[in-house]
């Protein structure tokens, strides 16, 4: 999940892995390109809390 208002751009994201966070793509988000583990390892850098994930 990712929440606009919280977000303070920190980048956090996409310099953790642009395979999954690319801002000029729509959508910027693509957690299939990339391994479970890798993408949770990079949403727990999200300092604001903007993005979070659930898992099934």
């Amino acid at each position: 999940y990712f929440n606009r208002a919280v977000c303070r751009h920190s980048a956090n994201c996409v310099r953790g892995n642009a395979a999954i966070f690319t801002l000029n793509r729509r959508p910027w988000i693509m957690p299939g390109n990339a391994e479970p583990a890798e993408v949770k390892r990079v949403i727990d850098t999200c300092p604001s809390g903007a993005l979070k994930y659930r898992e099934k």
